[in-house]
């Protein structure tokens, strides 16, 4: 039986004294916690029936929960990206294959801009994204790059270690060598959970500490029927969602063992959110540390018959999004909100709390309002969403969601390619609505919308452009 008492006892160790509130004159320090290929319900606090995620559940408990949290780009370079600069992938234009991101945007990236406000700044994990050459030492103090490929690292006596908790051991040295009287910004990106994509039988290898854990549950199939993918057209029936499908998902047998595997690693990387915080609170910083954990794509784990992420599905695009701040007063605490956030609101959030302004280049929104308790005047109703990298199975594709629909058009494959989703009578994304007569109207305003949003972040596709 796992030890769910030594879980408990991590989250109590931090929890009180990063309550505490700090003086207001003294800048926040932070640390950003990004998972990969996790989607937003794969959280015990946002009431998955399996999956045990305690120490993030503290940190929802007392801070915010974003409920519609989405990212703009569901795969993991153009999502980092997007995440260091604010910007969407249609403005940084950097994907898998493509040249690295342009040096103005990097310079105006977050750890860059807190950077030169003063702050000491560290990077440790999964970095997956290119930059210019030399950049990342005008962005950060301490970075430490890891990759996974394999999970299992040797170590200098000859035991393995996993890479989950040597993110965790890189990232507890970076606290223990910064001063009180400078303010750090750490960025903790885990590889987990995403797949070793190398091993066709071991897909998700867990932290030994782990081992065990949902070994006596039987998960739960995908909310979306396995043989939704029948009904899409042609382009996806080849697709890198299909292929993966059949690696990790198309047995009983193989879904039961992945998943199980799967919800090990997110637990392990939640252990160790709970390791670092604990440091941080033994260290002195927990009653001025601003805590921030999301995901840098959604994840199917066999919805609709697909592995992956990539399309315009709410399983692809919706990921976490929790923030804690312990300066915040006790009753504005353990809030869920409903407005949209994305990952473009990331830099600018983490800019705004440490500086009180952001870089004029970001195109997102600050959320530290809602963090304080705060509603906005305006929020945004809608979003741009695309998915640009130039591969053979993973069709490109341009859309926007707002409150109520969802648009997306696979532009080299019209007019089959067009979709859109009534949220309010079909909240799965069951039904393409795209040649209903009674929907033309919505189809053209979405168009015209997407249109409108394509052409404020940079225009119509071009394979050329650099």
């Amino acid at each position: 039986m796992w030890k769910q008492t030594v879980l408990s006892a991590i989250v109590l160790a931090f929890g009180p004294a990063m309550a505490m509130p700090a003086e207001k004159s003294s800048p926040p320090n932070i640390i950003f916690f990004l998972s990969d290929d996790q989607r937003a319900d794969f959280l015990s606090c946002a009431g998955h029936p399996v999956v045990k995620t305690p120490t993030i559940d503290s940190l929802a408990k007392r801070g915010i929960r974003f409920e519609n949290a989405f990212v703009t780009t569901s795969i993991c370079a153009a999502s980092r990206a997007s995440i260091l600069t604010g910007t969407w992938e249609r403005t940084h234009r950097y994907t898998f294959r493509r040249p690295p991101i342009p040096a103005n945007l990097i310079k105006e990236s977050y750890p860059a801009y807190l950077r030169r406000a003063g702050y000491r700044t560290g990077f440790v994990g999964k970095f997956g994204v290119n930059v210019p050459k030399g950049a990342t030492a005008d962005m950060f103090d301490y970075f430490v790059p890891l990759s996974r490929n394999p999970y299992f690292k040797k170590q200098k006596d000859g035991t393995l270690r996993h890479l989950t908790d040597i993110t965790g051991d890189r990232a507890v040295a970076f606290l223990q060598s910064c001063d009180k009287n400078k303010p750090f910004c750490l960025s903790v990106s885990f590889n987990a959970a995403h797949a070793e994509d190398s091993d066709k039988k071991n897909h998700y290898p867990w932290p030994p500490s782990e081992d065990g854990l949902y070994e006596d549950v039987v998960i739960p199939p995908p909310k979306v029927s396995t043989d939704f993918w029948q009904q899409l057209p042609e382009l996806f029936h080849k697709s890198l969602h299909r292929e993966r499908w059949f690696w990790r998902w198309d047995t009983p047998e193989k879904y039961q063992k992945n998943a199980r595997a799967y919800f090990r690693m997110i637990t392990g990387l939640d252990r160790v959110i709970g390791r670092v915080l604990s440091e941080v609170d033994r260290l002195g910083f927990g009653q001025n540390t601003v805590v921030i954990f999301s995901g840098d794509n959604g994840y199917y784990k066999g919805s609709r018959g697909f592995a992956g992420k990539w399309s315009h599905y709410d399983e692809s695009l919706r990921v976490p999004l929790v923030i804690y701040d312990p300066r915040v007063p006790e009753e504005k605490r353990g809030r869920v909100i409903k407005e949209m956030a994305l990952n473009v609101d990331i830099a600018p959030t983490i800019a705004v709390l440490a500086t009180g302004k952001m870089p004029t280049t970001y195109q997102g929104s600050d959320l530290s309002l809602f963090v304080r308790g705060e509603q906005p005047k305006s929020w945004r109703r809608d979003f741009f969403c695309e998915h640009l990298m130039d591969h053979p199975k993973i069709p490109k594709w341009e859309g926007v969601r707002d409150e109520r629909y969802v648009y997306a058009r696979y532009f080299e494959h019209l007019p089959e390619g067009e979709f859109l989703h009534d949220l309010k009578v079909d909240p799965n994304q069951l039904k393409n609505l795209a040649a209903e007569p009674r929907y033309q109207a919505v189809l053209q305003k979405m168009r015209k919308r997407c249109d409108e949003l394509r052409d404020r972040y940079g225009g119509p596709y071009n394979k050329e452009k650099k």
